[in-house]
């Protein structure tokens, strides 16, 4: 059983290498291109925005419910924030993909505050795709002990990402070219 086990954690932890490695690489690559003629998908930042929130206040809502022993609520949640990262990524992309790159035309301190929340935001949304893996996979090895050690580390990254990226979002949006 255990050599089972270490056998398909090291499959999902190989998945999640790949994965890790391959989002990044390919949302850069793809933030880069542009559409050559494409229309511009400029009502999709309010939507992935929303996402965000959307997520923000569903991470919560998972972890109230797991503390409350609503265990099937939690796991349906959490699917549900993979889900919406997922769809937020996609339209995020599109987006960039269709679109001229929006600069912040803020002054002054706010312009040091936009940027680094932009930055962290960054840095954090990228390495926070292993540890939402990782903390998933554990479930599926009913390594649940595992699972909430990681969870530790996992939810306050992500829902730092979910809620800079609204910040982000409502500090830049006086300044796209709608």
């Amino acid at each position: 059983m255990t050599e089972e086990i270490t056998l398909k954690e090291k499959r999902y932890n190989r998945l999640i290498t790949v994965i890790s490695i391959a989002i990044p690489l390919v949302v850069a690559l793809l933030f880069g291109y542009k559409i050559p003629n494409a229309k511009p998908l400029s009502f999709l930042p309010p939507i992935y925005a929303g996402i965000n929130g959307l997520t923000a206040v569903l991470l919560i809502a998972a972890i109230i419910a797991i503390k409350n022993g609503r265990q099937l609520i939690h796991r349906r949640l959490m699917l549900t924030n993979i889900v919406l990262s997922a769809l937020f990524l996609v339209m995020y992309v599109a987006y960039h993909m269709t679109s001229e790159t929006t600069v912040f035309g803020g002054e002054g301190p706010i312009k040091f505050i936009y940027y680094f929340i932009l930055m962290t935001h960054i840095v954090l949304s990228i390495s926070v795709i292993p540890l939402v893996l990782i903390t998933y996979s554990k479930v599926y090895l009913d390594d649940f002990e595992s699972h909430r050690q990681w969870a530790k580390y996992t939810f306050p990254i992500w829902l730092y990402v979910a809620v800079t990226g609204v910040l982000v979002y409502v500090m830049i949006s006086p300044y796209y070219q709608y």
